[in-house]
């Protein structure tokens, strides 16, 4: 298939069309605390060595890991978020450079694009506001949004295919993400093309060995990579 056929582009949204300058760990450290896990201890080092590991997976779901029990995982989580959400109203990210204009440009071109994250709906919808992208693109999905299972796992691509109906096949879907976690959920929701971006988390090797079709620059590359 000529990637000229993508009609649906799924993008992740902090590593990939957001720059949150390392965020995720600094509102890690405030839950992990919560849970009396103390910055500089070793099994503070482990847990973030996991997180680094795991970004892009739902956020939820690396608590349950890290912490066991429902209840620890839900209060970390709880924590995570909030402290999250503080930093993103503190003015502390911003767009990747170039980020809204492509994908503006690729709604010009008739595209369909769908933007994802494995954060719970509120951060993501802070993450929104903050940028003014609320009214950029048709639909916004967390892993709440597709029952529940975020990325590695295809549901949330799945999800904008059924539901913006753009695609007559999962091979016109492109997805695009900075993590392993992000290649691996297009693979297995069968996407024509799948890039990662260098702007986030993972590093080339890791994109490449998880499934990736392209690796870019950044996301600005992407518009290029369909013509």
């Amino acid at each position: 298939m000529a990637h000229t056929d993508i009609r649906l582009v799924v993008l992740d949204m902090a590593g990939t069309t957001v720059a949150d300058g390392g965020l995720v760990e600094r509102a890690f450290d405030t839950a992990a605390r919560e849970l009396g896990v103390e910055p500089g201890s070793d099994d503070h080092a482990d847990k973030l060595a996991y997180v680094r590991a795991t970004m892009g997976e739902s956020k939820i779901s690396v608590f349950r890991h890290l912490f066991g029990d429902e209840d620890r995982a839900q209060r970390a989580n709880t924590a995570f978020e909030k402290a999250y959400g503080e930093l993103v109203d503190g003015g502390l990210i911003a767009p990747v450079a170039g980020a809204r204009e492509t994908i503006e440009e690729l709604l010009a071109g008739g595209r369909t694009v769908v933007l994802t994250t494995g954060f719970a709906r509120v951060t993501q919808d802070a993450i929104l506001d903050a940028l003014g992208w609320r009214d950029l693109v048709p639909l916004t999905l967390c892993p709440a949004d597709a029952g529940g299972r975020g990325r590695p796992y295809p549901d949330m691509v799945l999800e904008a295919f059924l539901r913006t109906k753009a695609a007559e096949s999962v091979r016109q879907i492109a997805v695009a993400g900075d993590t392993s976690y992000d290649m691996l959920s297009g693979v297995r929701a069968g996407a024509g093309l799948v890039a990662g971006v260098l702007t986030g988390a993972h590093e080339t090797d890791a994109l490449r060995a998880a499934g990736a079709t392209h690796v870019l620059d950044s996301v600005a590359e992407l518009p290029g990579a369909l013509a």
